[in-house]
């Protein structure tokens, strides 16, 4: 079961993805769709944002006679990471606190 998935959300999991190790769209897209039902028209304005943000920077190399574009994470985009993550960190326990009743308006 898939869950409804943000832009933002998916923008955090793309640099989660690229800050372990430059890859490619079609491997991005993959990794995504573990947990978010996205297809690649959606997928690719969001890395060309994060690229034309100055998160990600591009270069391509062949493979098996063909170019790929490969993705890589820039400084900014490490810090992009970190205040995504910080913002993951705190919805992920507001939701957890509301679901185990700790949390009530």
């Amino acid at each position: 079961m898939y869950y409804p998935v943000s832009a933002l959300l998916i923008e955090f999991l793309i640099l989660s993805v690229v800050e372990s190790q430059d890859s490619y769209g079609y491997e991005i897209s993959q990794t995504v769709k573990i947990v978010a039902d996205i297809k690649e028209s959606t997928l690719y304005p969001i890395l060309k944002k994060l690229e034309k943000n100055g998160y990600l920077t591009t270069y391509s190399q062949e493979f098996q006679g063909r170019k790929r574009k490969y993705y890589s994470i820039t400084d900014s985009g490490k810090e992009q990471l970190v205040y995504l993550h910080k913002e993951w960190v705190s919805y992920r326990d507001t939701i957890d606190g509301i679901i185990e009743g700790r949390i009530r308006n």
